[in-house]
């Protein structure tokens, strides 16, 4: 909305200074064109900003303008500013939102406060891109307008329809009743019901969505983190087969990706440069394959029909390459 728009433009100006068009384009996402007639738009409601010419030129405020904003105290900011530093911005589509949100919390603090909250947060880092092990999987992206439409659904309790596209299956459309989203090692997930029965659907197989009118079928409270939970148990139940692997850390991603599941990971208790991950297959060949793959790599440490399958496997293959030609 072009309200919210305009007090994080005045806010941006009182944080940082004088900024160029261009920048305050960039830090809004609006075009160059759209920041000169929010400035038109703040110039005649009074609020004190001006233009200097020239190279260092850009646009700023009269010292000591101040938004009337609710403040809050020292550790109330620090804690919205810490959970605002981490990877909030790729978590359904609330990038800019959350942008926003920080410039106003920032801008709530008293001024004797304000910088060393500033300061306090940038200590603090949250979720980065690699950890200690190596490096994290790419986050899975939605497109912009999709997720929004699916947010919308979800936070109005109306029904959805999406297209999605299922493993090995040709997108179809369907209709859902939406009761929350999930975030989990940077993949997103909508849980739903479809015609009574639940379903869990992943965000990043969602191609398109449109948000209805007609209510959800849903109850009116729901305990997210015990669906979540239930929804887990019940997928992880089926016929797969859960495989406790030891593996070398730069191969973590190929596993990985590999799976069905990633149930625990930690790091090998024997003392080795290794970790030590639980995860899920579809079945006992599954398994195989996905670990022969990594050669030596990685280690299948149980159920003891897989490294039989796979000692077999090595066994046959070093028979077949053993006398040479």
């Amino acid at each position: 909305m072009r309200a919210d728009r305009l007090v994080s433009l005045v806010l941006l100006l009182r944080q940082r200074g004088r900024l160029t068009a261009d920048t305050l384009a960039r830090e809004l996402e609006v075009s160059t064109r759209t920041v000169l007639r929010d400035i038109e738009a703040l110039s005649a409601a009074g609020v004190p900003v001006y233009a200097e010419r020239g190279r260092n030129g850009g646009f700023a405020l009269l010292p000591g303008f101040r938004t009337e904003l609710t403040g809050l105290n020292h550790d109330e900011a620090l804690a919205l500013l810490t959970a605002g530093s981490g990877r909030g911005e790729q978590v359904f589509g609330l990038g800019s939102a959350l942008a926003s949100a920080m410039r106003k919390v920032t801008d709530a603090l008293p001024e004797s406060h304000r910088a060393t909250a500033s300061d306090a947060a940038r200590r603090f880092l949250v979720e980065p891109e690699t950890d200690l092990l190596s490096r994290r999987p790419i986050p899975e992206e939605v497109a912009g307008a999709t997720m929004t439409e699916i947010r919308r659904a979800v936070l109005a309790g109306h029904r959805l329809r999406i297209r999605y596209a299922a493993t090995d299956q040709a997108p179809q459309w369907r209709t859902v009743d939406p009761i929350g989203l999930v975030t989990v090692r940077d993949r997103s997930y909508l849980l739903a019901t479809r015609s009574g029965a639940d379903r869990t659907y992943r965000l990043s197989r969602v191609l398109d969505a449109e948000e209805l009118s007609e209510p959800a079928r849903r109850p009116d409270q729901v305990d997210l983190d015990r669906a979540w939970r239930e929804r887990c148990a019940q997928f992880l139940s089926g016929d797969h087969i859960a495989v406790l692997v030891r593996v070398a850390p730069q191969r973590r991603e190929d596993l990985m990706s590999s799976a069905v599941a990633v149930r625990a990971a930690a790091p090998d208790p024997d003392g080795r440069l290794r970790l030590r991950l639980e995860v899920t297959y579809q079945d006992l060949r599954h398994a195989e394959w996905a670990l022969w793959q990594l050669g030596t790599d990685a280690e299948a440490l149980a159920p003891g029909a897989l490294r039989t399958a796979l000692r077999d496997r090595a066994t046959a293959l070093a028979s077949l390459y053993g006398d040479g030609v």
